[in-house]
C-alpha cells in the first residue's frame, strides 16, 4: 500500500493554491503543507488535520521552505505577481519575486530530489503568430526591453528554461502546466480601488459595482481562451497523480480554445448575465463603457498580444484532460460567488 503524498504548496491561499487545496481534501488522502501571508481562501480546509498551514512571506520563510521541500514529496510554488500593471511599474518587484524566490525554491527540488510542478504561463508565448500555441513547437516571441510589460514572460519562461535543463542534465524530476485565463470563484477579491485587480473579469466586475465604468484597453479586441478553474485544477490533479508516469519532463497547456472570445464580447456576455441577479441588474445597463489607450492606462511599457489559443493534444494524450465548460457556465459560477454567496455590495 502506497504512502499517501505529502505536497508542499507556496502560496497556498491564492485562486489556483485554495481551490487545489480544498479538492484534494475533499477527494484524496494526501497531506498539504501550505504557505502565505493570509488564509482568507481557504475556510474549507483550515480545520482538515491534513492541511497544515504557516502565515509568511516567502522571503523571511527561507529556511522553513528548505526544510519542508525535504519532508515533502511534490513541491508546487504558486507564489508570483501577475498583474501587467505592477510589470509596467515595479518590474523589479516582479523580478524578485517571480523568478528570483522560485529560483531557490527549483534549487531545492535538485538538491533534494524532489519532484517539481511548476506553474509556468500562457505569456511565455508572447506575440507567437501561430494559429495555436505548441507547448514544443511555437516560438516564445517578447517584446523590446522598452517594454516592460513583458518581464513578467520573460521570468517565467527563464525559469521553464532553467527547470528543463535541470531535469536534462541532474535528473530534476518536473512538470510545467500552463494556465490559459483560469477564472472561476474567488478569482480576486473584488476591491474598491480602480485598476486594483490582477485580471480583467474580477476587474471588470470590481467596476461595475464600484465605478459604474467599464475601461476596454484598446477597444478590447483582444482575444482569449477562457477556462473554468475547476477543470484547470482537474488538469493538475491528474499531473500530481501521474499516471503512468506519463506527466514526468512534460510542459501542458490547461486551457480551452474553444472558449475563445475578445475581451469585449466576454464584458457584452458579463453584463448581460448580471441582469439575472435583481439586487444588480440596474447596474447592467447604467454602466459606462470607455475605450482607452493601453499605454496612457498602464504606461509606456506596456504592450499586449492580439490572442492565446492553446493546442491541448500533450494534455490529451497524457493527461486524459479535455475542458468542456462553456464561457457562459463559468461566468455564472463566478457571479453566483460574488453576487450571491459573498453577496459583494455595490457602491454605485
Amino acid at each position: 500500500m502506497k504512502t499517501p503524498l505529502k505536497i508542499l504548496i507556496l502560496g497556498v491561499n491564492g485562486f489556483i493554491g485554495s481551490t487545489l487545496t480544498d479538492k484534494i481534501m475533499e477527494t484524496k488522502d494526501w497531506t498539504v503543507i501550505g504557505l502565505d501571508r493570509d488564509d482568507d481562501n481557504l475556510d474549507k480546509s483550515l480545520g482538515n488535520e491534513r492541511f497544515h498551514f504557516t502565515k509568511g512571506d516567502v522571503f523571511e520563510k527561507e529556511n522553513w521552505i528548505e526544510e519542508q521541500v525535504k519532508a515533502c514529496d511534490i513541491v508546487l510554488p504558486l507564489v508570483a505577481i501577475a498583474n501587467p500593471a505592477i510589470y509596467v511599474s515595479d518590474p523589479l518587484r516582479v523580478f524578485k519575486l517571480d523568478f528570483e524566490s522560485n529560483l531557490e525554491v527549483v534549487r531545492l527540488c535538485v538538491k533534494y530530489k524532489k519532484r517539481l510542478i511548476f506553474p509556468s504561463t500562457s505569456e511565455v508565448y508572447g506575440m507567437c503568430d501561430d494559429d495555436a500555441f505548441d507547448e514544443e513547437t511555437s516560438n516564445l516571441v517578447l517584446g523590446p526591453i522598452n517594454k516592460e510589460r513583458w518581464i513578467y514572460s520573460c521570468s517565467k519562461q527563464m525559469l521553464d528554461r532553467v527547470i528543463y535543463a535541470y531535469g536534462q542534465k541532474e535528473g530534476l524530476n518536473y512538470t510545467l502546466f500552463r494556465p490559459f485565463n483560469w477564472i472561476g470563484p474567488r478569482l480576486d477579491r473584488l476591491n474598491e480601488t480602480p485598476g486594483a485587480s490582477a485580471r480583467s473579469l474580477t476587474l471588470f466586475l470590481s467596476n461595475i459595482l464600484h465605478h459604474g465604468e467599464i475601461k476596454l484597453i484598446n477597444g478590447g479586441n483582444q482575444r482569449r481562451c477562457f477556462t473554468d478553474i475547476d477543470e484547470g485544477i482537474d488538469g493538475i490533479m491528474r499531473i500530481i497523480e501521474n499516471k503512468d508516469n506519463k506527466a514526468n519532463g512534460r510542459i501542458f497547456n490547461l486551457g480551452n480554445p474553444k472558449n475563445d472570445y475578445s475581451i469585449k464580447d466576454m464584458v457584452t456576455i458579463l453584463l448581460s448575465k448580471i441582469k439575472n441577479y435583481p439586487q444588480y441588474a440596474h447596474l447592467a445597463s447604467t454602466t459606462k463603457i470607455t475605450i482607452v489607450d493601453g499605454q496612457k492606462y498602464f504606461g509606456a511599457g506596456y504592450q499586449d498580444p492580439g490572442f492565446r489559443v492553446p493546442a491541448i493534444h500533450n494534455a490529451k494524450e497524457h493527461l486524459d484532460w479535455e475542458p468542456h465548460s462553456t464561457l457562459d457556465d463559468i461566468l455564472t459560477k463566478t457571479l453566483d460567488h460574488y453576487l450571491m454567496d459573498k453577496k459583494v455590495k455595490a457602491t454605485v
